[in-house]
């Protein structure tokens, strides 16, 4: 009883404190990150279990990339911490490209800019997010590292600076996978309800940080809480940048009862059996993703180097955009097991 009170007071606390400016805070991803890496299968990158601890380490440091003291690194990194689909509803399909999502973007924003000029400002990369675009590009970094790192032992070299360089690629690939499962990465709502609100839902900013932040911390998160329901490795078929379009969906989905929850002020209960439910479903789907795309990068690193796709570069590529300068990404090599 005694120990309940202080974990009650404690959360009280946390809840005084002022918003964190990062996602998901440091102790969900670095719980979702050492989950996702000692649950990698056998025949998968089982080197990367020796870093664990440096991978779950390293788990947020893409947003320290996100102070003000850099501006250049700020610009670039913000958006590709978050999703928000219902900004960008008007796309039917999403560009394979984050030049053409951002050329897009920029044709709406002129569509609109006499009719809706209120959106039309936030008609941009800042207030849509690119989150996937920046996931799917360290994808790219992490299979074409692995794929070397094969070479290496094949040479009998030693591997060590390219095992460690693939740990971080994981925790950085991790960070966005991390921050897509989080619902209000993947919303307008992110920092308190906005538009017409009939649910009464709240307009406070700090819900975000109530829910990921604090509450995280109060029920203590940790891999046992989510180990059971990562099951088998999955997500080996189909299109990489769809899988994790897919991600983002289905995370998005959640964001109500987010603010249901909220509205209730479960979050200020760390006994509360549907808020703990939500932060360990949520969790347990970032590791199963990144879990799934460390795994399928590593046998994708080990197929031959496709020859069959034009270069994205390549002018002579029937969907090249002068306007890009590329053409939007192949579809991902099948994977045959």
């Amino acid at each position: 009883m005694k120990h309940r009170s202080s974990l009650a007071i404690l959360l009280v606390a946390a809840l005084c404190i002022p918003e964190p400016a990062f996602s998901w805070g440091t102790r969900a991803h670095a719980v979702i990150d050492r989950t996702a890496v000692d649950t990698l299968p056998d025949d998968g990158p089982v080197f990367l279990k020796r870093y664990a601890g440096y991978i779950a380490g390293s788990a947020s440091i893409p947003d320290s990339w996100r102070q003000t003291s850099e501006p250049f690194s700020k610009i670039e990194e913000d958006p590709n911490h978050g999703w928000f689909r219902e900004q960008f509803s008007f796309m039917k399909v999403i560009p394979r490209s984050r030049y053409e999502f951002v050329l897009e973007l920029y044709r709406e924003q002129i569509r609109i800019e006499k009719s809706n000029p209120e959106n039309a400002h936030l008609m941009n990369v800042r207030w849509t997010g690119t989150l996937p675009y920046a996931a799917l590009e360290v994808y790219g970094h992490l299979v074409a590292d692995m794929r070397y790192l094969r070479k290496a032992r094949a040479d009998g070299k030693d591997t060590a600076f390219l095992e460690q360089t693939c740990a971080f690629y994981v925790a950085w690939m991790g960070h966005y996978i991390g921050d897509g499962s989080q619902p209000l990465h993947d919303t307008i709502h992110h920092d308190g309800w906005q538009g017409p609100d009939p649910s009464g839902y709240t307009r406070d900013p700090k819900i975000h940080g109530r829910f990921e932040s604090q509450y995280v911390d109060a029920i203590s998160l940790s891999k046992g809480d989510i180990l059971s329901r990562i099951g088998k490795p999955g997500h080996l078929k189909g299109d990489v940048f769809d899988l994790v379009l897919a991600h983002l969906d289905e995370a998005g989905g959640n964001v109500e009862a987010i603010y249901k929850l909220d509205k209730r002020n479960a979050f200020a209960n760390v006994d509360d059996q549907e808020a703990k439910e939500m932060v360990y479903s949520r969790t347990a789907a970032g590791a199963r993703m990144l879990r799934d795309l460390i795994y399928r990068a590593w046998l994708e690193s080990g197929l031959p180097v496709s020859s069959g796709n034009p270069s994205p570069i390549d002018q002579s590529n029937p969907l090249y955009n002068a306007q890009t300068g590329s053409a939007p990404a192949a579809k991902s090599p099948e994977l045959i097991r």
